[in-house]
């Protein structure tokens, strides 16, 4: 617990991010000192920080080859309006020392006309949030019958914010939450989705992910009224765990293994009605079969149901050549060859049919993935967007997601120079029609709850609220990601409690997230001004 320190890594976070170069430093009286505490000049003068100036001062000279790194008090926001209408230098990153309001945010854009701010730092709860999912967290809490010991992910101050949160609503009402000790007290782990925003990108191919990911779900239903020539009693149809007994064994199956059991449905069907026997090689022979047997149809509405989706998630698979992308995807976000991923990536990019969402998406992860190599060719892959016609909405929220969720933000690093040797290619397969694809990617939620469970996770970065800490394995872990969570980190919590005996882990988060979904938190976050999870508040447990 040193906050010296801790000063001295966020001042040289802030330098770091402006990239290289000549900088300056400026300041108010305040912050001039804080500085000053924590940095020689001479430590400062190695990080390329030139020259160090009180944003007060009326004599400065425009210098437009220096960058310019504002670390202010939220008090002088009027001197940086007055700085950003008249800027003296070339761009500018901008860090308070605390929370500004967004109508100072709106400010500070509308002064920017000659668009040199490059960055705004000072991410926060919108004020209206951090109640609703403390008393969301708390709420389950209760349900649970827990009262845990709380560790929170440190690089985030929301999860630290919401940490505090809950505990104090625990110390408050003591009472509510006198539950029988255990031997080892159960643990909350908050955690931030800007130390992963690589696992939202991702194309899913289990049952559960793919929907999600290609149709919606939207409180286990799905809206299938787009789908071609789809029947009036099939427009919108529920999967839902509890109610569906086919939907609760395949839900965390690959695309194939849904098909073959589909098949099998169907082929015990024809084996009762032998003159009935009709060829089941494909998803098209499946829908086909269903269509031409109103009895099948009668007696397995269910399976009728399964067949339809399937159907639609395998014509979305070939329409937008999704076996392919994810490929590529795979590679991004899981290896380490830079030659072999830009060039996968740019002759994907030249593929007509790749739709929008997929080629951004790509460049997304490739942003993320390669943000400070050497050789990135990101410029290169704006202008062949730009060429492809893709709207320029879209490819601002390339920069939007490095912003959100780029190394200057992550406590974590998602891929380590080690993987591209441990990872090895494995397939699955299914039916005709249902290909082979690469399911390498693990969430980095996996290799935070493995150091947990085997005791090596860092107090340094997710330490606990208050003076006390688990000695034992832990047994029951409640996981809360602030920002959402995904289906493939469901499976994940899902994949630990079958094979980890005596461990118990509940994952939440504020929404479920899918692709469509994280962008516009993540649009909302950083186009902003940073107040985060404004629509949150919605809650999801899995097993």
């Amino acid at each position: 617990m040193n906050v010296t320190l801790a000063v001295k890594q966020y001042i040289s976070k802030m330098i770091e991010s402006s990239g290289p170069g000549m900088k300056v430093l400026l300041m108010d009286k305040e912050t001039t000192s804080i500085v000053s505490v924590v940095y020689t000049q001479s430590e400062i003068l190695q990080k390329e920080v030139y020259l160090f100036e009180r944003i007060d001062s009326k004599n400065r000279d425009n210098m437009k080859h220096l960058k310019a790194i504002c670390f202010l008090r939220p008090t002088k926001v009027k001197h940086l309006i007055q700085e950003l209408r008249r800027p003296k230098y070339s761009v500018y990153f901008i860090y308070f020392s605390n929370v500004i309001s967004k109508s100072e945010i709106k400010a500070l854009a509308e002064a920017d006309e000659q668009e040199v701010v490059a960055e705004v730092q000072g991410r926060s709860w919108e004020p209206s949030v951090l109640p609703r999912v403390t008393q969301g967290l708390t709420s389950v809490l209760l349900a649970l019958k827990k009262c845990p010991m709380i560790r929170y992910q440190l690089s985030s101050d929301m999860s630290k914010r919401l940490a505090e949160s809950v505990k104090q609503i625990i110390t408050k009402e003591y009472e509510l939450f006198d539950f029988r000790k255990t031997e080892v007290p159960p643990l909350l782990l908050i955690l931030d989705r800007s130390d992963d925003a690589i696992t939202p990108l991702l194309n899913q191919w289990t049952y559960q992910a793919m929907v999600h990911e290609l149709l919606g779900l939207n409180n286990n239903r799905i809206d299938l009224s787009r789908v071609p020539g789809i029947s009036k009693d099939l427009r919108e149809v529920v999967l839902s765990a509890e109610n569906d007994e086919f939907y609760a064994n395949n839900l965390y199956l690959n695309f194939g293994e849904i098909g073959t059991n589909i098949k099998n449905l169907m082929e015990d069907f024809q084996k009762k009605k032998p003159k009935d026997k009709q060829k089941l090689e494909s998803i098209t022979d499946m829908k086909a079969f269903v269509d031409n047997y109103p009895q099948f149809k009668k007696m397995s509405g269910t399976v009728s149901k399964h067949v339809t989706v399937v159907g639609e998630l395998s014509r979305l698979v070939s329409e937008r050549q999704l076996m392919e992308v994810s490929e590529v995807e795979q590679e991004l976000a899981c290896q380490n060859d830079h030659s072999s991923a830009q060039q996968n990536l740019r002759r994907l990019l030249q593929n007509p049919r790749l739709s929008e969402i997929d080629a951004v998406r790509l460049v997304m992860l490739y942003a993320l993935r390669y943000e400070k190599h050497s050789s990135s060719i990101l410029p290169s892959l704006m202008e062949e967007l730009n060429r492809k016609g893709v709207l320029e909405r879209n490819r601002k929220m390339i920069q939007a997601v490095v912003e959100y969720g780029g190394k200057r933000i992550r406590g974590s690093e998602l891929v380590a120079p080690t993987d591209a040797v441990a990872i090895t290619k494995q397939f699955f397969k299914g039916l005709k029609g249902v290909e082979n694809v690469y399911t390498q990617h693990q969430p980095l939620l996996h290799d935070t709850l493995d150091q947990l469970i085997k005791g090596r996770l860092k107090d340094s970065q997710f330490p606990y609220v208050g003076p006390s800490s688990l000695r034992d394995r832990p047994q029951d872990i409640i996981v809360f990601i602030i920002g959402g969570a995904t289906y493939e980190e469901a499976l994940t919590v899902y994949n630990l409690n079958r094979t980890m005996p005596g461990v118990r882990i509940v994952l939440g988060g504020t929404i479920i997230h899918n692709t469509k979904s994280f962008l516009e938190e993540v649009m909302l976050s950083v186009g902003s001004g940073g107040d985060r999870t404004q629509g949150g508040g919605r809650q999801l447990s899995r097993r």
